[in-house]
């Protein structure tokens, strides 16, 4: 896919054979053939467009492309805990291992004469992840069953107090991440919310020790059974004109308004604002959020925190 995705021109098929890894391994002709159209068969039934055809008249056979107009999707709007679900995906598949394969199949791609398309990298690039730097050392302690420590801040003060977890998994409930596992300094099980997590999390003793309860429900003790979900807000928010496709979407249209002179709409959404916060702050300074004044707060907080990130 990469191969045919980077590259404007029409490749024929013992072009490719020479380019894409695995294929100089097949015994004969027929056995590359027979292996070439299983892997085009497999690329038309993930629904990826696959276009045949000839560079000039010249050509004497018939090669291979991916049109970038048809593969590429457009904008997606996602829930909160949608975003995040895609979010734990693509940490799961967004290795070092697959940015060295691209980057070597462009490579291949350039040595072997073919005008690569330097858009493609961005093709294939994960748009969503989860901003939490606490996410990926639990997750990998949790594969490797190894005990964890962290400083933690109370959610009722701003105490910080050091924890120290058997992490039985890492799941997200209404748009934020929590850790749940055995607290050994409370005796007990606890969840923890990874926006509160202060500092690094330090892995600490060998792998293996921790063991996940087989009748524990992560998700379920996040959530609490006790909890009804609350009632969706009414929220007031300015988008720029022409922005935010996704806000747009989910709410109405009640109002025209200029915010530090750029013209735009005031929208009313019906959502579950105590969530919600990451997904709009996601729209950086196309959105403003005019109501309720907690929800504003919030999304002034994200941004502040991406700031000082960058700095």
């Amino acid at each position: 896919m990469l191969c045919l995705l980077s590259t404007r021109q029409y490749l024929p098929a013992e072009r490719i054979r020479r380019i894409v890894a695995g294929y100089g391994e097949a015994t004969s002709d027929e056995a590359f053939f027979r292996t070439f159209e299983r892997d085009k068969a497999e690329l038309r039934d993930l629904g990826i467009p696959l276009e045949t055809g000839r560079n000039s008249a010249f050509d004497s056979t018939d090669g291979y492309r991916i049109a970038r107009r048809d593969y590429e999707l457009g904008d997606i709007d996602l829930e909160p805990d949608e975003a995040a679900a895609v979010a734990l995906a693509v940490r799961l598949w967004d290795s070092p291992e697959f940015t060295s394969a691209a980057r070597g199949a462009l490579l291949k791609l350039r040595a072997a004469g073919v005008d690569v398309d330097e858009r493609a990298a961005r093709a294939v690039e994960p748009k969503v992840r989860t901003s939490e730097p606490a996410f990926a050392p639990l997750h990998a302690a949790v594969q490797e069953g190894r005990v964890v420590e962290f400083d933690y801040r109370r959610p009722s003060s701003y105490e910080v107090q050091h924890r120290t977890v058997e992490p039985w998994g890492v799941v997200s409930w209404r748009g934020r991440w929590y850790v749940v596992g055995h607290d050994r300094d409370r005796e007990a099980p606890r969840c923890f919310r990874l926006s509160r997590v202060r500092g690094q999390v330090a892995v600490v003793g060998e792998p293996g020790q921790v063991q996940r309860p087989p009748d524990v429900d992560l998700l379920r003790f996040v959530a609490g059974d006790h909890r009804e979900p609350p009632a969706p807000t009414t929220v007031r928010v300015w988008v720029a004109e022409g922005r935010a496709q996704g806000l747009r979407r989910r709410g109405k249209a009640v109002d025209r308004m200029e915010l530090g002179g750029d013209p735009g709409d005031v929208l009313e959404l019906d959502i579950h604002a105590e969530s919600a916060a990451s997904w709009i702050a996601g729209y950086g300074p196309d959105v403003a959020v005019l109501q309720p004044d907690t929800l504003r707060k919030a999304v002034h907080e994200i941004h502040l925190d991406a700031l000082g990130e960058g700095r």
